[in-house]
């Protein structure tokens, strides 16, 4: 009687290992700009509720984002309109990671403050 073996050969583990890799660098290299975004969107709604005027609102983001080092949009690609009575701050903007030979991940980030 022939005795049946159970488990997981040893190319596959290096294929499963190979695939957790390459997840693992992508996610380091997306958390950045993941955190970059959430840094945007409170400096957005910092300066939707400190300015009263466009110039004052784009002045107040551009502080923020001196202080919290962002760099992927300023003060100047910020849309600012009032709804009501409540200065409304709106951004979009695109990042481009570059993974191997010609082939790049493109996010897009859009957001507005509450």
């Amino acid at each position: 009687m022939k005795h049946r073996q159970r488990g997981i050969s040893f190319i596959s583990i290096l294929f499963i290992a190979g695939v957790l890799a390459c997840g693992a660098v992508l996610g380091a290299q997306v958390l950045p700009t993941v955190i970059e975004f959430q840094a945007i969107v409170k400096a957005a709604n910092k300066a939707a509720a400190e300015g009263t005027t466009v110039p004052e609102v784009k002045a107040v983001f551009d502080k923020a984002a001196s202080i919290d080092n962002i760099e992927s949009i300023a003060g100047k690609d910020l849309q600012v309109t009032k709804e009501g009575d409540k200065v409304v701050v709106s951004f979009a903007y695109s990042r481009e990671i570059h993974m191997a030979g010609p082939a790049y991940l493109l996010l897009k980030y859009t957001g507005r403050s509450r």
